[in-house]
């Protein structure tokens, strides 16, 4: 079965020759370096096609992005710069960036959905283009609304802000629901043109490991109504979008589901995100779950041995049998502290197994 028909069987909630599997999340250069045979100058020189390269020797399927490193040296998309540039945001700060944002309805209005369309278009193709056989399912996390701006403002100005000015706070919401609506009317289309994966990835790190940062509650009140706002063109043309599970998302898992929402991806055992109950969960439509995982970067894929790498593929597939749609996929990215035998065993177990 070729690549591109593997994965809509499954985005399709349907069974294909074996699972698929999802990359791009190769987080270490040293791991692509060994894969490829590139040298650190040449990987420097172009990360995004000795990335792409590493997931062809791998045998992916698909790849959601190819993970770069904010520097030489790194393995991360932030470094100390970037956190302290935000840790330098005052409350008042937040307050003025929610001044001068534009009024979301006159963004609405003045969005050119053909030379938008074409833009998006012009570059989804070109990445497609670059992927050849492999499948270009591109993660959008400005799809949706966001709800805790702490990678603009920090933490404690973004969630003390919130605390504070609730009424003023809802601008921010608001602003990058519409925002998330635009991108959700431009991947609509280029899905029903044929163009586009059915599924996609979004998201937001709302939850810890103890549960969710912000109340429920308001939640409920003033950010979920616009995730499902937001998603509204996707839903209407029978888009998946599989929703990023960072931590213990246990308290709001049924209100992600109520949104409309396809699928999820992440999972963390040691939070509570157990496999073995998430299969068994519906949409709002009464459809199985579309699975991205769920192979763990936090304890099987870094500290187990290769053949506990391969026991948690036939787990995975044994668990979702009958009652999930299965994609191959890591919770998150893949450091540089993960043996490359223990990869290598990863995407091998996949690639040799089959319904």
């Amino acid at each position: 079965m070729e690549k591109k028909e593997r994965l809509a069987k499954a985005f399709a909630l349907e069974q294909p020759d074996r699972p698929p599997i999802l990359g791009g999340w190769l987080a270490a250069p040293n791991h692509i370096q060994a894969l490829t045979g590139c040298s650190d100058e040449e990987y420097w020189a172009d990360p995004f096609y000795w990335g792409l390269e590493a997931e062809r020797v791998l045998g992916s399927d698909g790849v959601v992005t190819i993970f770069v490193p904010i520097a030489r040296g790194a393995y991360r998309c932030v470094d100390h710069n970037v956190l302290e540039e935000r840790s330098s945001h005052t409350v008042d700060d937040v307050l003025a960036e929610i001044e001068a944002l534009p009024d979301p309805e006159e963004m609405e209005e003045s969005f050119d959905k053909e030379a938008e369309y074409a833009r998006f278009l012009a570059e989804f193709q070109a990445k497609q283009a670059q992927c050849g056989d492999i499948v270009w399912c591109p993660a959008d996390w400005e799809l949706i609304p966001k709800a805790l701006w702490y990678h603009e403002f920090g933490y404690e100005s973004a969630l003390t802000a919130l605390a504070l000015y609730p009424d003023r706070y809802r601008k921010l919401i608001h602003f990058s629901a519409v925002r998330g609506r635009q991108h959700a009317i431009l991947r609509a289309r280029a899905i029903r043109e044929g163009i586009h994966p059915r599924a996609i990835l979004t998201g937001e790190d709302i939850c810890t490991q103890k549960g969710p940062m912000v109340s429920p509650e308001f939640l409920r009140r003033e950010y979920f109504p616009w995730v499902e706002y937001a998603l509204e063109p996707l839903l209407e043309v029978g888009a998946k979008i599989v929703w990023h599970c960072d931590g213990d998302w246990r308290p709001l898992i049924h209100d992600v589901l109520a949104c409309g929402i396809g699928g999820l991806q992440g999972f963390q055992r040691e939070c509570g995100m157990e496999l073995e109950w998430i299969v068994d969960l519906r949409t709002r439509d009464g459809d199985p779950l579309l699975i991205f995982g769920p192979m763990s970067v936090t304890t099987v894929l870094p500290h187990g041995t290769p053949e506990d790498v391969r026991a948690e593929v036939r787990r995975a597939m044994e668990t979702c049998r009958g009652r999930a749609s299965l994609v191959f996929f890591t919770s998150n990215t893949i450091i540089p502290d993960t043996p490359l035998e223990n990869i290598r065993a990863f995407w091998g177990a996949v690639l040799d197994s089959h319904w």
